[in-house]
């Protein structure tokens, strides 16, 4: 294991901003990062696939890049088995060996971006399926102690793309497995309604964990920009949650307003309606943008810098703000 110095990070974070690391290494197992953490300063940055970050200025530090990779099935039963999987695993990857092995519960989450180890961080979601309805338990490193750790299910704290490694544990840990519990005998997440839409298109009447994952796929491939084409980091915003009383004077101002009731009684705002109807849906200032399919997607079509595509949601935040009295929170994070 060697650090590089000076190196553009341009190839190493979806946005494709350029910015510079003093110095960069990847790891890839416990004792590599062991060593890697302890060659360099306090001043470090972990990454996996680079997918939820916004880089607005160069790293004067070292990164870490997770490329622990491996999946193991750990044990099994008629019902279920559980796979442990390296953090720097790519996501979809690992979707596609579940559904080659008819294991069930990760079909909806096809192709989101990003590594293995990022997907308990973020409770990565789609589609009416988060990362805390198919874990088990994790491994990390604690950083300053240099020891692992396992969370289980109620350890990690999940919440809406949340979890204790966002909040009481940020930037202490780095995740370097995932177990995952899932299906041999499936259960379907049909219900939302573009799936449903696509499936009856393809001309799929009883759908399998394929059929939904191709749907997914084909959703997702039509809306979204591939990062590899256009500068991205998927969904740049959470929807917003508000009361029940604030939904219903909105509904009234605007009635085709997207809105979903929670279990604890607020409502659920569609982030991309309302920065569509603010009027930013394919704006482009520079390289920075809007996508022109999808207002919840901040795009770099090209040389857009981080601080330009940080300002312009700066801008959206305020807007979206002064028309509904809602407030948006960014799920990227600003680095």
């Amino acid at each position: 294991m060697q650090f590089q110095e000076n190196i553009s990070l341009k190839p190493y974070n979806t946005f494709g901003i350029d910015v510079i690391a003093q110095k960069f290494c990847a790891f890839k197992n416990t004792n590599e990062l062991r060593e890697a953490i302890n060659s360099s300063t306090n001043n470090r940055l972990i990454i996996g696939g680079g997918s939820n970050i916004l880089l607005t200025q160069n790293f004067n530090g070292a990164v870490l890049q997770n490329r622990i990779t491996g999946i193991e099935l750990v044990e099994q039963n008629d019902d279920t088995v559980t796979v442990r999987v390296g953090g720097g695993e790519n996501w979809h990857q690992f979707v596609l060996h579940c559904i080659t092995n008819n294991w069930g519960g990760v079909e909806n989450l096809s192709l989101i971006p990003g590594c293995v180890g990022a997907s308990p961080m973020q409770n990565i979601g789609a589609y009416g399926v988060e990362i805390k309805d198919v874990f088990h338990s994790l491994k990390a490193f604690h950083i300053q102690e240099q020891t692992n750790y396992t969370f289980n299910n109620h350890d990690c704290e999940f919440g809406y793309r949340e979890s204790i490694f966002k909040r009481k544990y940020k930037d202490q840990f780095v995740i370097t497995s995932v177990c995952f519990t899932l299906q041999k005998k499936h259960t379907l997440h049909t219900e939302y309604g573009a799936i449903k839409q696509q499936l009856d298109t393809m001309g799929i009447t009883h759908p399998t964990i394929k059929n939904v994952s191709d749907a997914v796929i084909h959703i997702r491939q039509s809306k979204l920009p591939n990062p590899a084409e256009i500068g991205n980091a998927g969904s740049f915003f959470k929807n917003p949650s508000i009361p029940q009383a604030q939904y219903q004077q909105l509904l009234q101002q605007y009635p085709t307003i997207v809105g979903y009731g929670n279990a604890d009684g607020t409502v659920k705002l569609a982030a991309g309606w309302l920065i569509e109807a603010c009027g930013w849906k394919g704006y482009k200032r520079g390289d920075a943008g809007v996508h022109a399919k999808q207002a919840l997607v901040l795009v770099n079509y090209g040389n857009a810098n981080g601080l330009e595509i940080y300002r312009l949601s700066e801008e959206i935040i305020t807007s979206v703000q002064q028309k509904f009295n809602v407030t948006l929170e960014r799920e990227v994070n600003i680095l």
